[in-house]
């Protein structure tokens, strides 16, 4: 019954079926993403590893072990594309590869192979997390949202980026207003200077931050506050300023009244915590904790709005704070405020370690001392990251920087919101410690018992 031209449909190919599955069976991927390189470090440091693709994935990681100099092969572009680009069983394979190694140095192959394993390993974790959605008013280019979600570092989120300045006199709150920034948070020595910085405030911006209503100039009172210290409270409370940066829960019940910000020692380290002071308290802001690396500052973003944070990317990490009050005990021969005549108002004191570091002293209106560390230190380079998750609000913090020196340092963040500047350009230019919060992981304790072994 079958003619010369007619069709024929064959119901089974067992070879035809054989050749199909070998395109999508087996463990071995049959497409391979490239993915982009950046090696960092100089010898005595250790190696930063940066791998990013197409799709917006960063993983950094560092080596367990320093750099060291090299003696016979250092480490070259080839080199480095040989051992890093040993991407078969992967989804990926290596594209650009930017080496920004210091000098001639080394590293053992092995601990190349460990950094190349545990930077795929977080890009595959993070494609196979869900995709956040985001909520886009109607009328809204959808592509065009699409886009800048995968291009975290666009001028549109820089845009809405929001830098925030802490500083510590009125010298360096003039230097804030000269570089056009809008929010200004004060925590000066001495309260009675708050009236002072909130005229010098409205008076450079000409409203009480109208044009933007999360502008404004906080002021904070002391970190801790006891029995009949009231009067300091008072003493805030007078200066009229815009809003208050809250540091416990007296502050919070005090100044209920008005415009609040949470700090950094609320310890807002899980969603839980950041939903009580937002939802239940009525802050318009808190500070995440400095105990979180950027891995988990990125998972608290993921876990709540982002528009409930504030980051602090650049400051002199605190490193402790104590009762005893070294300006009355050297610099004095009274016993106490009432005798003391205030050497802090006068002195400036640092405390230098064993390495030749000085760190600033600062006393508070309790005659209590904070040391802060000599270094500054940023999470700048994780800035894409945070602003791909959502985080808008920055903070740079100052100690005793000069007026020079706050303006150079505010012009190099606004340049890295601007996407002039890379993260790593920043710290390099700044001569900044590159960290975030006080820990980037387990090893970090070591580092600080080098500085301060009896710790």
């Amino acid at each position: 019954r079958i003619k010369p031209s007619d069709l024929v449909w064959k119901t089974d190919d067992p070879e035809l079926n054989r050749e199909l599955r070998k395109t999508f069976e087996g463990e071995a991927p049959r497409f391979q993403r490239p993915l982009r390189a950046e090696v960092h470090g100089h010898a005595g440091g250790l190696m930063t590893l940066i791998l990013s693709d197409a799709a917006g994935h960063v993983a950094q990681v560092q080596s367990a072990v320093p750099l060291a100099v090299a003696e016979k092969r250092p480490l070259t572009p080839a080199s480095l594309r040989d051992q890093l680009g040993r991407l078969g069983g992967t989804p990926f394979c290596l594209g650009p590869l930017e080496n920004r190694l210091e000098g001639e140095v080394m590293l053992p192959m092995s601990e190349l192979n460990r950094l190349r394993r545990e930077a795929v390993a977080q890009l595959d974790a993070q494609r196979a997390a869900p995709r956040r959605w985001q909520l886009v008013e109607p009328g809204v280019n959808l592509t065009a949202s699409a886009s800048a979600a995968a291009a975290p570092a666009s001028a549109a989120a820089a845009a809405k980026s929001e830098l925030i300045v802490l500083v510590r006199s009125v010298a360096q709150l003039t230097a804030a207003l000269d570089c056009g920034v809008e929010t200004i948070y004060c925590d000066f020595e001495d309260p009675k200077r708050y009236r002072e910085a909130v005229t010098t405030y409205h008076t450079a911006r000409g409203c009480s931050g109208a044009q933007n209503p999360e502008a404004g100039i906080f002021v904070a009172p002391p970190r801790i506050t006891k029995p009949g210290e009231e009067w300091i409270l008072n003493l805030v409370r007078s200066a009229n300023a815009d809003g208050v940066l809250c540091r416990n829960y007296d502050h919070l019940k005090f100044f209920a009244d008005g415009r609040r910000r949470g700090d950094f020692s609320l310890n807002i380290a899980n969603p839980l915590t950041a939903e009580y002071f937002i939802q239940q308290q009525g802050v318009e802001r808190v500070t995440i904790s400095y105990d979180l690396n950027a891995t988990q500052v990125e998972a608290l973003l993921g876990a709540a709005p982002a528009a409930w944070f504030e980051l602090t990317l650049h400051q002199h990490m605190p490193m402790f704070h104590m009762e005893h009050c070294v300006f009355c005990a050297f610099l004095s021969t009274g016993k106490d405020y009432r005798d003391c005549g205030r050497p802090c108002d006068r002195h400036e004191v640092k405390l230098r370690d064993r390495v030749g570091l000085e760190h600033p002293l600062k006393a508070d209106a309790g005659c209590r001392n904070t040391v802060f560390n000599a270094r500054a230190q940023t999470g700048a380079e994780y800035l894409t990251r945070f602003q791909a998750l959502g985080a808008r609000a920055f903070r740079v913090e100052f100690v005793g920087e000069s007026p020079e020196e706050v303006q150079r340092t505010l012009a190099a963040y606004r340049a890295l919101l601007r996407g002039e500047l890379t993260g790593q350009q920043l710290w390099q230019q700044l001569k900044l410690h590159s960290q975030l919060g006080v820990t980037r992981g387990q090893l970090e304790g070591l580092e600080l018992r080098k500085v301060f072994p009896k710790a």
